[in-house]
């Protein structure tokens, strides 16, 4: 068997190769560039494809994998919204992703945001960078005490639930799946408007269905507390980016800690000589708030997650090439 990857960093390479040692049946071959219409024709004599959510995948790509024969694709991570499922059951192909490569990676990478956001360290680093060693007025608050609002408490969400508890915050959830364990514990209200009303914080876990996207708008935040803190480590289409500024602008959001973006593609993975090349005027408009952090989509990235993210989506491509059942299959009637 054949499998070509797309979207490969040096960070995967040894993983690649500890994977490959333990199938040396398997021939792989891999590019750094993402799966596009040009770049479909380096998959060509090959079997199967593993590539990464980062970008929309046009019907041209899908028809020119699909023309080489090949109809079975592995996503290393957990984002689909970028696949038309319509175009990939015209085409025939199966897919699969890894929705389960590190929830303690992310749920630990929030927890970071809402500290750093709580303990105002970006405006503590500012002091020191001027040599101001002074405590006042950069009083910081505590989470102990204050109301979480989880949207979407599948297994990272649910791993922020419980660290939220044992900090001593309330927790309360919306999920239209919600989790037994939370359930047990009475944490879920009916609606998203319960989120945003009673929310101290409220921080994103869910994927970004269609339905969902824009999911905090204008309309949301007006619902919202004042001086809420919100965090997206998920999707940064749950969030309508122009009115995350007019609510930072009027100050009724008191923070914000982004590790996802709309218009992400723009600028992570990408070096800057300085902020003057970033061409992304909401990059602009957020990158340099006290208030807000921007952490550029590593809430994933620690050696466990990459690790499962390669071995898991190789290994569930090799087994849908050799008729076997992939772990992690993905119902493509759905969307």
């Amino acid at each position: 068997m054949k499998i070509f990857l797309y979207g490969i960093r040096e960070d995967e390479k040894n993983y690649l190769k500890e994977w490959t040692d333990v199938h040396p049946e398997v021939t792989i071959a891999y590019t750094d560039q993402f799966l596009s219409t040009e770049t479909a024709e380096l998959a060509k004599n090959y079997n199967g494809v593993v590539t990464l959510q980062m970008q929309p995948y046009s019907r041209e790509a899908l028809q020119n994998l699909h023309d080489f024969g090949i109809n079975k694709i592995s996503v290393r991570n957990v984002g689909l919204d970028g696949f038309d499922f319509q175009d990939l059951r015209d085409l025939g192909f199966s897919l699969t992703n890894v929705p389960v490569y590190s929830p303690n990676a992310i749920a630990e990478h929030t927890t970071s945001l809402i500290l750093r956001l709580l303990r105002r360290v970006p405006e503590f680093d500012k002091k020191f960078n001027n040599a101001d060693y002074s405590w006042f007025p950069t009083i910081g608050e505590e989470i102990n005490g204050k109301t979480v609002g989880i949207v979407g408490t599948g297994h990272i969400g649910s791993v922020v639930a419980r660290i939220m508890q044992a900090m001593g915050a309330k927790v309360i959830a919306y999920d239209i799946k919600p989790n037994p364990y939370l359930e047990n514990l009475g944490v879920y209200v009916d609606s998203l408007d319960e989120i945003f009303k009673q929310a101290d914080i409220i921080t994103l876990h869910t994927p970004l269905a269609k339905k969902d996207v824009h999911m905090i708008d204008a309309d949301a935040i007006a619902k919202m507390k004042d001086g809420v803190v919100i965090i997206n480590a998920a999707r940064g289409g749950l969030i309508d980016t122009e009115a995350l500024i007019a609510g930072l602008d009027s100050g009724k959001i008191g923070g914000a800690g982004l590790d996802v973006l709309e218009s992400e593609n723009d600028v992570f993975q990408k070096k800057f000589n300085s902020l003057d090349d970033v061409k992304d005027p909401q990059f602009k408009a957020l990158i340099n708030r006290d208030n807000v952090i921007i952490t550029p989509h590593t809430a994933f990235y620690t050696t466990t997650a990459v690790h499962n993210m390669v071995f898991d989506s190789l290994t569930d491509n090799l087994n849908m090439l050799e008729g076997r059942k992939p772990k992690y299959p993905v119902d493509l009637s759905e969307e």
